[in-house]
This record gives structure tokens, C-alpha cells and sequence, in this order.
């Protein structure tokens, strides 16, 4: 019975139309530009200088969120590092993974933290993971803050195909896609893309390109020409 309807991405948006007949508007909740400062080095962070890492961060790190088999994945990457930041229902059953498997020197959990210190840390990676599965309308039309930190950091992503993520990763051609969130196939992409630095600088340009057009402030304009018009 609304007259005037907004939601957060196409997807959702096209859903709502099929379910409601009405029309819905989108503004896609892209964060706001903040100036994240000096960035610190590796060893600033008790990073290490000689590792390529993954970064996996959101304050819901939940079942279904690719968290586990990522540390899974972690197995086959002795010269990487996975840095999981946040939390979620899922941190305890990550947490004795990592114990389980002896992986303490390959994954570290870090607790919740503020914005800027956050993204000093994921800035100083060289690839962020999005691995919702598509196990509920909620995670298969999710567009989660992650990816576009990391394009704010300069880092590109990992996804998986789903709708909005792997659509904005395709079209940047700024990451990775893979058909499902698998051990294995973190694994092997990640193998792929260690030795090869062309491909790697390359991905982290789009990335970088990426960031300058997804921001916020463009969605704000969205926001106010809708109700400048629904406004009469």
C-alpha cells in the first residue's frame, strides 16, 4: 500500500516490484568518503612483510558467511595470511578451527574494532573476501560495507556469485567470482593470482577506480532528487 518505496539495490528492488506491483526507487547503501589518514606499515601492524593476505572483515561474521571455509582454505596457503575482523555468531566455531587445524600462524581473528584502525589493517592486505552463500533471499541479494572497503582500501575482492556483489566486481573487473564458497576454490584462485604480479597490480587499479565511483556521496544525490520529486 506504499505510494513511494526505496530499498538498497536492484535486486531487491526488482523483487519488491514482482511481489507488490508497486514501483521501488534504489539507493544503494554505499559508505561515505572518510579520510582514513596515514596508512601504517606491515610492521607497524605486527604484519608480516613476506605473506600475501586475505582480509575478512564485517560485524557479522555469521553461519553462511564463507568464514569457515576460508580458514579451510587456509590449509594449502602456507605463504599466506587471513586476517578475519569483526565478529558474529560464527567467531567461536572459527575460533576452535583454527586451534583444530594448527593454523595460528596462518589466520589470526581480530575483535571488533574502530573504522580507521580497521581499515589500516585491510589496507595493508592484498585481497578482501565477500563469501555469502545463497542460501536465503537475504544473503543472495546482499551487497554488504565489505566490498566497498576494500575497494577503498585499493585492495580487489574475492566473491561469490551472487547478483549484486559479483555484478559490481564483473563490471570493475576489480576481483574474483567464484560459482560456489568452497575450500578448494579460494584455494586454487588464490594460487593463481600469487605469482602472477601483472594480474595482481592490474586488479588493484580497478580497485582503486572502483572506489572513485562507488561513493556515497552519489548515492546521497539519488537520495535527495527521489524526494525532491516524491516531495511534489
Amino acid at each position: 500500500k506504499l505510494k513511494h518505496v526505496i530499498t538498497v539495490n536492484g535486486s531487491i528492488a526488482n523483487a519488491y516490484r514482482e511481489r507488490y506491483g508497486v514501483p521501488v526507487d534504489v539507493v544503494r547503501n554505499i559508505p561515505m568518503h572518510k579520510e582514513l589518514g596515514p596508512l601504517p606499515s606491515r610492521s607497524d601492524l605486527d604484519l608480516p612483510e613476506d605473506r600475501f593476505i586475505l582480509v575478512l572483515q564485517g560485524s557479522g561474521i555469521n553461519v553462511d558467511r564463507g568464514g569457515e571455509e576460508a580458514v579451510m582454505a587456509m590449509q594449502e596457503l602456507p605463504e599466506a595470511l587471513l586476517l578475519i575482523i569483526g565478529g558474529g555468531d560464527a567467531w567461536p566455531v572459527l575460533e576452535r578451527m583454527v586451534i583444530d587445524h594448527g593454523l595460528q600462524d596462518r589466520v589470526r581473528l581480530l575483535p571488533r574494532m574502530p573504522y580507521e584502525r580497521m581499515m589500516q589493517y585491510t589496507r595493508n592486505a592484498d585481497l578482501g573476501l565477500s563469501l555469502d552463500k545463497d542460501t536465503s533471499l537475504n544473503y543472495r541479494y546482499s551487497l554488504p560495507n565489505k566490498l566497498f572497503d576494500y575497494f577503498r582500501a585499493h585492495i580487489p575482492a574475492l566473491v561469490t556469485d551472487l547478483p549484486e556483489v559479483a555484478g559490481i566486481v564483473r563490471k570493475y573487473e576489480a576481483g574474483i567470482v567464484i560459482p560456489r564458497v568452497e575450500p578448494a576454490l579460494i584455494t586454487a584462485e588464490v594460487r593463481h593470482l600469487l605469482p602472477d604480479r601483472a594480474r595482481r597490480d592490474a586488479l588493484r587499479l580497478r580497485a582503486i577506480f572502483a572506489a572513485t565511483e562507488l561513493d556515497g556521496e552519489r548515492e546521497k544525490e539519488a537520495l535527495k532528487a527521489f524526494l525532491r520529486r516524491v516531495g511534489g
